[in-house]
This record gives C-alpha cells, structure tokens and sequence, in this order.
C-alpha cells in the first residue's frame, strides 16, 4: 500500500504542521472470542484526537491500516471513508486552527504479532490479547499521527469479554462492563499498550521515601497466561525489579513518572520485550518451564532492567525521529548492563556483555549494511530493520566507552539534567552532547563524529620489542580500519601484560591505561616490564574494538588458554579467537580444538553457552565441507566426555546436555538421547525435564530418528503452546523432501501460520545435515522473496528473507545467484535488498572461512 511506508521528510512536514492534544481510543474487543465468520476477525476502534494546525486551510494526512473504516468526522463535518481512506491514511483537508477529527473503523486482529495479536491457547482454549507497536503499528489498531514527535496524552477505554482483565499505560477501573484508563503523561504512539484476557496477575508495591521527605509508592503487576502460572517465578521478577528502581532513582534524581509498573509476559511475541511506559511486555519465553543455568536468569534481569532504562531514555525523553534511535536503544543497553552490575546477583554482567552483546555488534559493524550509531533513517522499513547490533550493543559498548572518557559523575550528571530539559519532549544528537559538554568540561563534538557518526569496526594489535635482557623496550598498538571505512578513532584502553605463576596460572601482572590515537601509539608506562606471554589489548574491555594479538600471545593462548584466570580477560580472549575465525585468520578446526581442550574448564555459563554456538557456527559455516564429518564427531566426543564429567545437577551438565544434543552425530549418540528420555540410561544429577526432553527429540528427527508419531505422542505428553512450538520445528526437522516441501509451502506459500509458528517452522527447515535435500530451495527464494516482501507483513517478509537464505547451500554458485538478483532487482525495495546483502556478505565470509581451513589441512 503506497501510503504505509512512512517517510522522514513527510513526519517532519506534518510535525510542523500539527500539534496534538490529546487523543480518545475506545475499543471493543468482544469479537476476540466466538465465532469470527468469513474474512478477517476485527473489532471496532473508534478514535478522538484534537489537534491544532500552524497553518489554517492546510491538507494533511491521519494514520491508521485497518480493513474498513465506519465513519470520519472532521470537526463536526461528516467525511466519506471511501473518498479519504486508502487503507493507509486518512486525507484531512482545509484543517482549521483548533480540530477535532473522529473515527470509526472495523481493525483487523494480527497473527504476526504487530498491532494487536490474538492467540488462542490450545492447553485451555483462552484467548488472550496484547499489542505491540514499535515502530509503526499503533495505526494497526487505532487512527493517529504515527510519528514519535507528536506526543499527546492517551485515555483508552476497552469493552472486552466477561471474566477478563484489561490493562493499558494507565491505571484502570471497570464500570457497567467498560474499562476506563486514566490520562497518560504526553507520550508517543508507539508506546500506548494494552493488554487483555485472562491472565494470571499478580501484585506487589514498590514503597521509596527520598532524602527531602517525598514519598513514592509505585503498585507493581505481573502477569501470564494461565498455564504459566505454575511456572511463574514473579517474586523473582518483582526482586529485580524494585532493585532497578531503586537504582535508577539513586542515579538520575528524577522520580518514576508513569504511575504504576506492570509488567506482562505474553505468547508469540516478536522481541525480546517492549517498553511501554507502566505496561512493559516481554516475551513468555522468560518464564521457564523446565531447568536453566543463571546465564537465563541474568539475560531475563537485564531485559526487564533494559527496558526500566526506557521509562527515562525513550519514553520520558523521544528522539524526534528514528535516526536517532540510540538515544533511547543504546543507552537502555547500556543502562541495562550497568544497573545490573551495580544493583543486582549478577553482579558478573560486564562479562557477559563482552562476549555476547558485543559478538552482536561486531558482526552487525563488518556487515555492507553498517553504519554510524546515529544513522541515516530515511522511512519505516528502514527504521524496523535498525533494531540491530549497532543501534543496541556498538551504542551501549560506546557509551561505556564515553563513561570512561567523561567519567562516571559527569555521565550521569548529564543525564540528569538531559531529563529535567526535555521532561516529555523530544530530542537529537546535540541536545545530549550539550548537557555533556556542560558536566564534563569536553569538548564532545571530534568524539561524536568518530564515534556515533562513522561506521566500521578497528582492530588494535600489540607490538612488543624486547632489549637485550629479555625486557620490553618498546610496547605499541597498531590500530587498522578496514577499507570501507577507514576511520581511526580515539581509544580509551587498558593494556595487560600476563605469565604464568609457579603454578602455571596465566595471571596479570603489569597494567597501563592509554588514549591510543591514530595508527600507532606507544605506551610508555610498559617499557622496562618483564617479557609477557599474553598481551591482552583492550584489557577491562574499555573501548570498542578487534583484538588482534602478537604472535608470541597466539601462541601462548593455544596452549595455556584455560589458564587465565580473569573471567573478564578469558572472555575477552575467546571473543577475539572468535573474530579471527570469522576473518578467515584462524582455522575453524583450530577454533574446534580449542573449544575441546579448553571450554570445559569455563567458570562463566554464559561464556559456556556462548562457546558452544560458536564451536557449531565454526563446523557449520567455516570449517571445509571435508573436515565437516570428522569435526562433528569430534565435538559429539567431546560434549559427551564433559557431560559425563561435569557436577552432578549442575548448570555446567546442563548446559553440556543441550549442546550434546545439538551436535548429536551417529548411532550411539541418537541411542543414548533415546535412553535419556525413556529413562533406561541415567547420568547423575541430569533431570530430563520437558524442555530437556524437546532438545533432545531435535536432532532425532533430523536425523530420521523420531518419525511423525513420535512427535504426536510427545505433543500429547505437553499439550500446551510451547509444546506446539517444539512440534512444529521438530516436525519441519525430518530428512524428507515431502516434508521440506510441506514446511516450504506453509511459510512461503501461505499465509495461515502464526509468526510464532513460522519461525519454529523456519527453523526446523534449516538442518546442517541436510544440505542437499534443501539444495534445490536456492533458486525457489530468489523467485519468492520479492512476492513475499510485497505481500506479507514486513516482521514476517524479515524472518522469511532471513531465515530461508540459502546459507547451507555454501558454494559460489550461490554467492552468483545472490548477486544476479541484486543486480535485476536494483529498484527491489531498500530494506529488502538491504537483508539480501547482508546475507551475501555472510555467505561470501563463510566461503572465505572455507578457505581458510582447507588451506590448514594441507
């Protein structure tokens, strides 16, 4: 539809035009339940907004994608819909100074999870309801100005089934039937919420009294579905909840401003969490059905600190418009690791951020689709695919960095006042530079531009000279740009010199911080220091970087890895082994090896399970197709003899479980994941819950192991939509072309699975062992994805695009075929040919890797 895809010059056309005062959302979702009858299931929306125009008599336009719309009144004037609507826009003409536009429209339920989903549990047949918005789908649900700049007051009023409960961004009462909200703070349209159904909620209170005497009393909610609630740790949630309040108000000195904090944990949701302000939403998947390691527990308290960050950083204070998506993304990212280090158990996140979120924004920074941390955001689409490593984990690791250059204080100095200033407005780029320049005496606009306003990732390697008696005489770091971006940026780092002690301990003993500028620094402070054998750049992880090391490091890491006892530095360690295997510098059989000899004795879980997807990502992706066999086994071996040695019931089994059974691969593998699950065969302390039990029947069915019966009676052993969503991937798992052509035909040729289900199905469909059953799906996307971008939801077109790519069919005859449809589809739309080339460029690595470890095998 030509009017969907939003522009910036429009928003900023309209935004000097329009000012909003306030909008009105009545909605009935009694049609939820029951019998839909033919065409889409809708309800009805009916919506007030009062609004003022700069320049009477102007033509401007009103959001809103729904099947059909009742009425339209423009200040009393009753408008034809068939004359304004498109299906995208309302047409406002002659608008005065003071208006008041009404609409009334039948708006469809989603099964993509944009707008407001509906999803009807097959455990118990309820339904519930929630919505999801960012960054244009309000207008899915209720007529607006669908830009983050034109903030307004909300009040919602919901008629919804009997026995359910409503929630939105206000407090609510029900009376006579009707749900009544109270006015939210002036906030976007992307962030108004509601929830709906029966759910299972539970309360508790937030109480906090300030040094002047103010007190504060916040109501908390938590809520799930009903056949969740025997899994529903909220006492956990609210733990961690009240300790980030408590932190954030310690750290920005300004109060709470939404009122009450709900928090909802809802089925098939397409993020991680949303959030809208006083009605969080998160995905149900943090609510754990069987046994997980603390890895699970830290990465669900720095989601819900993530997006607590967002009441201050997004929705207290917008960006204008999505260019300026990090100013609430990386910061929340930043924010989220931060709090949880100072306030909560996990008190190790900073480790699990160099290893994970930074792996994120590495491989997202060296993708031709880069760019600046502050980006060019010319419409929508372009906004829905920059939620992505460099707007998240490059902005919050270069925030991190800015905390170091600026200090602490003067950080949160400046954000303190940025919130005072901007209290419900919107901003850009300069207004935070300039409440830092003012805390921090700097001068932030050189650091801006080489940080926030170029692309590309540097690599920084030490240089070591030694004199005559075995000292260092000259320490440097060389630092390298790529081509295409040839930035070289001012570096805060740390740099670590390491030995072995008497016990063979690889452990720190000279340290020096030092702003590295331009190609080579020297660091003076390490002349004269013993010879090390590991010298670890970027030590602490205090910039943004690859890290390269010496040959003497190399080779010392090879051999005596498992010996660094810093688990921060470890990590560091294994992050640049990994970045060298994707840059083809490394082997991924060396990678491999060292996996095998050294992840067994990783302390950190997540750096644990961080190391298992990337040993699989080597064998699958990089390592040469006749190494594949021989790699597999030797990691099936290896991930059963730690299995075997790991402390009975703890995580580290755990863990050792699922990746045995990930990289499962013959005979007696799929015998012993079969005895498991049937209980004939025990190891120690290893429970083999429900979710344990769906993990295992993966590989079986992939491997012919598991038929279409299997799964039936395993479907039956846990009924539920989690078990479904197991099913379905399991199903889609099986070595058969009828099935690979069922599962194809589902998600590409049809239109009727959920999202949920769509990626389940994607992800069963793409089995590293079955590259030549799906061989001949190559030359199917290249004739599809232009038809399925156009037709369906753009969330939907993206897990498509993405997950069918054809990266298993690993040959240059593919990377060919990936590069005449870019070339015939030049005027494809930007965002399309944008998730094309970016799998290209994955592609085009992976041959590179390919390479790599073939030319290691001769």
């Amino acid at each position: 539809m030509p009017g969907e895809n939003l522009s910036r010059d429009e928003a900023r056309e309209r935004a000097a035009l329009l000012s909003v005062d306030g909008y009105e959302v009545s909605l009935d979702l009694r049609s939820a339940v029951g019998d839909a009858g033919p065409g889409p299931r809708t309800f009805r929306s009916v919506t007030t907004i009062r609004f003022r125009c700069s320049d009477p008599g102007a033509t401007s336009f009103a959001d809103l994608i729904a099947p059909s719309v009742t009425a339209v009144s423009l200040n009393g004037k009753d408008l034809d819909p068939s004359e304004v609507f498109d299906g995208t826009r309302i047409v406002l003409e002659d608008l005065a100074p003071d208006n008041e536009l009404v609409v009334d429209a039948q708006c469809a339920y989603s099964r993509t999870g944009e707008g407001m989903h509906r999803f009807v549990d097959p455990e118990d047949g309820e339904v519930y309801l929630y919505t999801q918005y960012e960054p244009a789908d309000s207008r899915r649900v209720f007529a607006n100005f669908e830009q983050p700049d034109l903030k307004a007051p909300f009040r919602f009023e919901v008629r919804a089934p009997e026995g359910w409960t409503v929630w939105s961004n206000g407090v609510g009462e029900r009376h006579d039937g009707v749900w009544r909200f109270a006015e939210t703070k002036p906030i976007s349209t992307y962030i108004t919420a509601v929830v709906a159904g029966p759910y299972h909620y539970v309360t508790d209170t937030y109480e906090r009294t300030f040094e002047d005497g103010t007190r504060l009393e916040i109501p908390l909610g938590a809520m799930c579905r009903k056949g969740l609630a025997p899994h529903f740790d909220a006492d956990d949630v609210f733990l961690v909840t009240k300790q980030g309040l408590d932190f954030f108000h310690d750290h920005f000195d300004y109060p709470y401003p939404f009122g009450k904090y709900d928090q909802a944990f809802v089925p098939e949701y397409n993020l991680g969490a949303m959030e809208n302000p006083g009605m969080v939403t998160f995905r149900e998947e943090f609510i754990f059905r069987g046994k997980v390691t603390q890895a699970s527990y830290e990465r669900r308290a720095n989601v819900i600190l993530h997006e607590m960050a967002h009441m201050w950083f997004g929705d207290l204070v917008t960006m204008v418009w999505w260019d300026d998506l990090w100013l609430k993304e990386s910061f929340a990212d930043f924010m989220g690791s931060f709090s949880m280090v100072g306030a909560t158990r996990f008190t190790d996140g900073w480790i699990t951020f160099a290893n994970n979120r930074k792996a994120w924004a590495y491989r997202a920074d060296q993708l031709p689709s880069t760019h600046p941390v502050t980006a060019d955001i010319p419409d929508l689409e372009a906004a829905k695919l920059n939620f992505d490593g460099i707007t998240y984990a490059k902005g919050a690791s270069v925030l991190k960095q800015l905390v170091a250059y600026v200090g602490q204080d003067a950080f949160l100095d400046g954000a303190r006042r940025y919130f005072k200033r901007h209290a419900y407005g919107n901003t850009r780029l300069g207004d935070l530079l300039s409440v830092l320049e003012e805390t921090s005496g700097r001068d932030m606009t050189a650091w801006s531009r080489s940080w926030l306003q170029t692309a590309g990732v540097n690599s920084l390697t030490p240089q070591v000279l030694l004199d005559a008696e075995g000292r260092i005489d000259e320490l440097a770091v060389v630092q390298e740009a790529p081509e295409s971006h040839p930035e070289l940026r001012p570096h805060r780092v740390a740099v670590g010199l390491y030995r072995r002690d008497g016990k063979g301990s690889l452990e720190r003993y000279a340290r020096a911080e030092a702003d590295v500028h331009g190609a080579r620094t020297v660091v003076t402070e390490l002349a004269g220091a013993e010879a090390p054998e590991l010298v670890l750049v970027n030590d602490d992880d205090l910039t943004y970087c690859k890290i390269r090391f010496d040959e003497a490091s190399l080779a010392t890491l090879r051999e005596h890895l498992g010996n660094v006892t810093d688990p921060l530095a470890r990590a560091l360690c294994w992050s640049a082994l990994w970045n060298l295997t994707r840059d083809a510098l490394l082997p991924a059989r060396d990678f491999v090896d060292l996996v095998l000899r050294f992840a067994g004795r990783e302390s950190d879980i997540g750096v644990l399970q961080m190391l298992h997807a990337w040993a699989r990502s080597a064998l699958t992706h990089y390592a040469a197709p006749g190494w594949r066999a021989e790699g597999g086994r030797l990691l099936a071996e290896g991930a059963l003899r730690e299995l075997r040695a790991a402390a009975p019931g703890s995580q580290h089994q755990l863990t050792w479980a699922r990746f045995f059974a990930s990289v499962a691969a013959g005979p007696e593998d799929f015998r012993l994941l079969r005895e498991l699950m049937e209980g004939t065969e025990k190891i120690d302390g290893l429970e083999v819950d429900q979710e344990l039990r769906w993990a295992f029947l993966e590989p079986l069915a992939a491997h012919g192991e598991a038929d279409e019966r299997v799964l039936a009676a395993e479907l039956a052993r846990d009924d539920t939509a989690s078990g479904k969503r197991h099913q379905v991937r399991c199903l889609a798992a099986r070595p058969s072309a009828e099935v690979k052509a069922q599962a194809w035909a589902q998600v590409v040729e049809s239109d009727t699975l959920s999202n949920a289900l769509v990626e389940a199905t994607i992800a069963g469909f793409e089995q590293p062992s079955q590259r030549e059953l799906i061989a001949p799906y190559a030359e199917k996307y290249f004739a599809a994805i232009e038809r399925v971008w156009r037709e369906r939801s753009i969330q939907i077109g993206m897990d498509v695009v993405r997950g069918l790519f054809p990266s298993l069919a690993d040959s240059t005859d593919t990377l060919a075929a990936t590069d005449a449809w870019l070339s015939a589809h030049e005027d494809a739309p930007p965002a399309l040919r944008r998730l094309v080339l970016e799998a290209r460029d994955d592609l085009a690595r992976t041959l590179r890797g390919q390479a790599c470890d073939a030319a290691a095998a001769r």
